[in-house]
């Protein structure tokens, strides 16, 4: 599992990656775990550490059983993901983390975005092989980031909150990551 953290300017971002890691851990046997998040003096969660760190758990993966899981969370605009690490600025877009994630050569794959506009990521990656669950569709905003706060609205919704109906401790991370064929 690899989870990032790409908007150094706010904490919230290092916390819901940090604490989405280790929900998903705490419900899925998920091996080796990279967590990285960048900070406002700087950080290594750019998008070249995002393809090694991806390659580097593809690696220790059966690529045709095993699931690769990838959490992002960052800002977000219509052309992709703000990465911020001190004065470092780029933007993954829905192309660049498309041909990261083939080059891996995992067929199964689960990526959850919380960002604005994230659902600009659903056309470039979702397959029958590939879930992605975003906070927000392509065309509108997403909520919750403030600097203080451990998640942002959609990281407490999905990975925090159960839906009411459950009172199961797996709540939705269990349900749709189960819900491959």
């Amino acid at each position: 599992m690899v989870s990032f953290g790409l908007f150094g300017d706010q904490g919230v971002f290092r916390a819901e990656a940090t604490g989405a890691a280790q929900v998903v851990a705490g419900r899925f046997e998920a091996g080796a775990i990279n967590v990285q998040y960048n900070s406002k003096k700087g950080g290594t969660a750019t998008i070249e550490a995002l393809a090694r760190s991806l390659q580097d758990a593809a690696n220790r993966l059966d690529a045709e059983k095993d699931i690769l899981f990838l959490i992002l969370t960052s800002h977000g605009s219509p052309e992709g993901l703000a990465i911020k690490a001190g004065r470092l600025t780029q933007t993954l877009t829905p192309s660049r983390l498309a041909g990261i994630l083939a080059r891996t050569g995992v067929r199964y794959k689960v990526v959850v975005i919380s960002a604005c506009y994230s659902g600009v990521f659903i056309p470039r990656l979702a397959n029958p092989d590939v879930l992605v669950i975003t906070a927000a569709d392509a065309d509108h905003p997403s909520f919750g980031c403030q600097d203080k706060a451990k998640w942002t609205y959609f990281g407490d919704a999905f990975f925090q909150r159960r839906a009411p109906a459950s009172r199961k401790p797996e709540g939705c991370v269990s349900r749709c990551a189960l819900a491959r064929p």
